[in-house]
């Protein structure tokens, strides 16, 4: 029997023994309609919809490369293909296939196509584990569709794919489901009869605890609620509740509202910990919000704006390095994506502080406001355009770089702000540095004193 992906026994076992399969697998989708989230790849017309209503004409269905977080739906939408498609359903998984199995597939493939024109619908499991050898073998069944694949991977195709492969197909990216796709999952394990049948309850304090630890990982959260409905019919229990669910995934549920005060809070109290130096504080902060399953890139552009408002040039590399974890939060997600808060954290909070660049734009910005703005000085008005000479522009400016030291001693503000001193360099970590230089410059500049108090 060729490799399926749910072959006839297991599909008839599960009807005679609900509870012999998982709960994640019992509630799997049967059809579109019963698919939540990723609906961006369901839309009439999309490769993945044309697969399951089987249109095609001139213009077959597109092999397809699902990426996505674990839980997301990618092997779903492969077993919605095969329960609704009229073409042959193949499975293989990288794990354990290699060219052999899959030179395999292609053959059959042809044989069917070619006796009796019947399409065959290739699902590749992890395929980032293939190697580009076993990758190369998949190029001519693709490029000529003998078969029309559908891969799947968690890694960054771009990264574990090669090109050839990636040009022959689309790539369609899984978002991580939201609260709402869960909660109507969970909901629906409980009361449908190919979950828990209505046998017991789940009150909003251990939902909402679910929801929480899953990560928007669908099967997390099935499996979850599995482990706690089990204790629950186990002591003869109507209802799961958050004490069990606790106890069951070994996780204490966070007072954290995402939609509410415990977000700002918190919040708040990590980037406060920061700004005050205090390194253990602010890991526990960061922690509590993992923990709850605060949105990951939500923290990072926290830490971000903490690097500009906070630190600024008294450590010029805690903006570079808030950024990067941005970056790689949002290509690696949770968990891994704890492990470099944690070091983007740890950086910001032991990092010399200084708000002189965020003292200095708003009292800009203040000044702006009072009216105190005025005509751009004449010399440094564009002069490209035909005319502008003649209107003054642009004559008498002194290019800095013809200058010996590359500082030109002419007017650079406007008259209303000749004078005014905006930034005020504290003597924090590198920013001394600066403190000293723009003194300098300022005299040589001819700049008098005066101006807004930006002083730390």
């Amino acid at each position: 029997m060729e490799p399926d992906l749910f072959t006839a026994a297991a599909e008839d076992r599960q009807e005679k023994d609900p509870s012999a399969s998982p709960l994640a697998v019992r509630m799997r989708p049967r059809a579109l309609d019963e698919v939540v989230g990723q609906q961006h790849l369901l839309k009439p017309g999309s490769p993945l919809r044309r697969l399951v209503e089987g249109s095609g004409g001139p213009a077959g269905a597109s092999s397809v490369i699902l990426w996505g977080p674990p839980g997301t739906g990618k092997t779903t939408l492969a077993y919605v293909v095969s329960k609704a498609t009229n073409k042959r359903f193949v499975e293989l998984s990288a794990i354990t296939a290699g060219v052999k199995e899959v030179r395999a597939v292609i053959e059959s493939a042809r044989r069917a196509s070619g006796g009796f024109g019947k399409e065959t619908v290739l699902f590749l499991d992890e395929i980032h584990r293939f190697s580009k050898a076993q990758q190369d073998s998949l190029l001519p069944a693709v490029e000529n569709r003998w078969v029309t694949l559908i891969a799947a991977t968690t890694e960054n195709p771009y990264f574990s794919v090669i090109s050839p492969l990636l040009s022959r197909s689309l790539l369609l990216t899984l978002e991580p489901l939201t609260d709402d796709d869960l909660r109507d999952l969970v909901r629906r394990a409980l009361t449908d009869e190919r979950g828990l049948g209505g046998a017991l309850t789940l009150p909003e304090d251990a939902e909402a605890h679910l929801l929480r630890i899953a990560g928007g990982d669908a099967r997390r959260v099935l499996t979850a609620l599995e482990a706690a409905a089990g204790a629950a019919l186990a002591t003869h229990e109507a209802e799961i509740t958050l004490e069990t669910v606790e106890a069951t995934v070994d996780r204490a549920a966070v007072k954290y509202d995402r939609d509410g005060d415990q977000h700002y809070d918190v919040a708040s109290a990590l980037i406060k910990s920061i700004r005050g130096s205090d390194v253990d504080a602010a890991l526990h902060y960061l922690a509590r919000m993992i923990e709850a399953g605060e949105d990951p890139r939500f923290i990072a552009r926290r830490l971000m704006i903490s690097a500009s408002e906070d630190i600024g040039l008294a450590d010029p590399t805690a903006l570079p390095t808030a950024v990067a974890a941005a970056q790689a939060v949002a290509m690696i997600g949770f968990p891994e994506a704890a492990l470099t808060l944690s070091h983007a954290t740890i950086a910001l909070a032991l990092a010399p502080k200084s708000n002189a660049a965020t003292l200095a734009i708003f009292a800009a910005q203040e000044d702006v406001r009072k009216g105190l703005a005025g005509p751009v000085p004449a010399h440094l008005r564009d002069g490209h355009y035909k005319g502008a000479a003649k209107l003054g522009h642009a004559q008498g400016y002194v290019y800095p770089h013809d200058v010996q030291g590359g500082i030109a001693a002419q007017q650079y503000a406007p008259d209303a702000v000749r004078d005014r001193r905006y930034y005020t360099p504290t003597r924090h970590g590198a920013e001394a540095r600066y403190a000293e230089v723009v003194e300098r410059v300022r005299e040589r500049l001819g700049r008098q004193g005066g101006g807004p108090d930006t002083s730390s």
